[in-house]
């Protein structure tokens, strides 16, 4: 389970950055940075390398978090980053992430207590 823990440390990580870089950043700041942009789309795509390396049974074991969907983002980012909808990378970014955090940092509290 120790690689587990790996990945999902890793999402918890790359959660943080994104908050981080968008702290006190509004939507228009967002677009007008290829920076921060970037940067950003750079971490959901971590964040999505690290949840379709967990085994199955960690994500049936947690179905409340969309796994899939967050695997197929990344792959969605990756394959059209010159068409990506940043409208949805910022809803990501501002939403998704930071619920994806919190209930990570709770499974690593649940799975390793220490």
């Amino acid at each position: 389970m120790r690689r587990e823990k790996l990945y999902l440390a890793d999402i918890v990580e790359a959660a943080k950055a994104i908050r981080s870089f968008i702290e006190g950043v509004t939507f228009e700041k967002f677009m007008d940075s290829d920076v921060v942009k970037s940067a950003v789309l750079m971490k959901l795509i971590v964040i999505g390398e690290a949840a379709s390396k967990l085994p199955q049974g960690v994500k049936e074991k947690y179905p409340d978090i969309p796994w899939r969907k967050i695997t197929d983002f990344r792959n969605y980012v990756v394959h059209a980053y010159f068409s990506v909808d940043w409208v949805l990378v910022w809803s990501a970014a501002t939403v998704e992430a930071p619920a994806l955090q919190d209930k990570v940092e709770r499974i690593l509290k649940a799975e390793f207590p220490s």
